[in-house]
């Protein structure tokens, strides 16, 4: 909720510095609607969100209706910001997948960092299985665990669509950390080196030794220059203001350059196998 509270100081900010240009008191501008004179310090202060209707009248009150784009933008994106999962997912994962697919459905170019989990559009249906399965748990929805598998699996076929580009970015770490047992870990791995061979799909791998350029907190999706999306324990966040696409743009870009493409990525793929398997061998024999 922290990111819903400072969007909303920064767009009172901003309606307050309009009114100062303009040399209007704070009295006149809701005297001018017939607000109650609190709604006007309320919207400065961060303590309420403009509607769009509000963003309009407050603009045109202080002669600055060429902000009005800026503003609903604004406006928009922190509607969008910050959305629960319980909200979503109260019907069980089947519809969060749905969600995803629509997304995808309407993007061209997309960018994806993972730093500890295998991405969705890549993942094998027993690894999706672990993973929805802990969703179901840890969130305690309904359980349509089968129905779920189902829609993340069927959300690939996207990326046999020509006229889309996958750039998918992984830490080597994604490939080692204990996040499935070591025979689905194993079929997953194989996928990801069979997909680094698919047409308009690059996958890279930070391998472990790498110094990284920046500390990455979390994985992130770019949807071609519109969104980027970002889940965190217990929200979704849906960011769509040009400076924050620009920002993850940046960070992607440069942990792409310490990656590992082609044959050396899949080097790192084969060797986290090898090693998997000999641990693997080591506890059976």
């Amino acid at each position: 909720m922290r990111d819903i509270a400072r969007a909303r100081q920064q767009m009172g900010a901003q309606l307050k510095e309009l009114r100062l240009e303009a040399g209007m008191t704070g009295r006149k501008l809701a005297a001018r609607y017939g607000w109650q004179a609190s709604k006007v310090s309320k919207l400065e202060n961060g303590r309420q969100t403009p509607s769009e209707a509000d963003i309009r009248a407050w603009c045109d009150a202080v002669g600055r209706p060429q902000d009005v784009p800026n503003l609903i933008t604004s406006l928009r994106a922190m509607e969008t910001l910050y959305a629960e999962w319980r909200r979503q997912l109260r019907l069980g994962t089947t519809t969060g997948q749905k969600s995803w697919a629509d997304m995808e459905a309407e993007t061209a170019s997309f960018r994806v960092f993972e730093s500890v989990l295998i991405p969705g559009l890549l993942q094998t249906s027993e690894y999706a299985r672990l993973r929805l399965s802990q969703v179901i748990a840890f969130h305690d929805i309904p359980n349509d665990l089968d129905d779920g598998v189902a829609a993340r699996i069927r959300r690939q076929e996207v990326l046999y669509d020509r006229g889309k580009s996958f750039h998918f970015l992984l830490l080597e770490s994604a490939l080692r950390l204990g996040m499935a047992p070591p025979d689905i870990m194993l079929d997953q791995l194989d996928r990801l080196i069979a997909v680094a061979l698919m047409p308009r799909i690059r996958l890279g791998i930070v391998p472990m030794h790498a110094q990284l350029p920046f500390a990455p907190q979390h994985g992130f999706w770019i949807f071609d220059q519109r969104a980027v999306h970002v889940e965190t324990v217990a929200a979704e966040l849906t960011l769509t203001l040009p400076e924050e696409i620009e920002t993850y743009s940046r960070l992607f870009g440069w942990l792409a350059e310490v990656a590992h493409y082609g044959p050396h990525a899949r080097q790192v793929i084969t060797r986290a196998m090898e090693d998997l398997s000999s641990a693997q061998s080591s506890e059976l024999s």
